[in-house]
């Protein structure tokens, strides 16, 4: 009843790490889609200061309205670039912490696996009244219960 018992906490744990590690995931590829956005705005910019030189190259008449605008262009590009990469950071920042709880959860899992075997340890160790197997319950019990505290500490 004690391993069932932490075995359940250690599934549920197990449970909520994956979850989290589906949000982190969702929220990257949220910042990710962001990003591409601020790139495409940049490159819509990019091309806009390249007519603008061109322009100004075609109608010297206008060239002192065309510079203005391919300086407008270059400050509003440093922005865009900014923001994108700023993104673009947040986005990996989301994928490394889906990274970790993935990881957490793979240790959560192997946990609730080992007391799993466990508790069919003990129930073959009762029904067959096989002492040696009553012992192998015991050490499977303790290496599940090592790997949870893994899992809780992170590693």
């Amino acid at each position: 009843a004690i391993i069932a018992t932490v075995g359940a906490l250690f599934g549920y744990m197990g449970g909520a790490t994956q979850a989290n590690a589906g949000l982190y995931k969702n929220n990257a590829a949220i910042k990710k889609t962001e990003a591409s956005n601020q790139w495409n705005y940049y490159q819509a910019k990019s091309s806009k200061q390249n007519l603008s030189e061109l322009a100004m190259e075609l109608t010297p008449a206008k060239k002192d309205f065309y510079q203005d605008e391919i300086k407008r262009y270059k400050g509003e590009k440093a922005e865009i670039k900014a923001a994108a990469e700023k993104l673009e950071a947040e986005s990996k920042h989301w994928d490394e912490q889906c990274d970790e709880q993935m990881h957490q959860h793979h240790r959560w899992a192997q946990a609730t696996t080992v007391l799993q075997v466990a508790i069919a340890m003990a129930a073959i160790a009762l029904l067959s009244k096989k002492k040696w197997l009553e012992f192998v319950m015991y050490g499977a019990g303790a290496v599940g219960v090592v790997v949870g505290v893994l899992a809780a500490l992170h590693i």
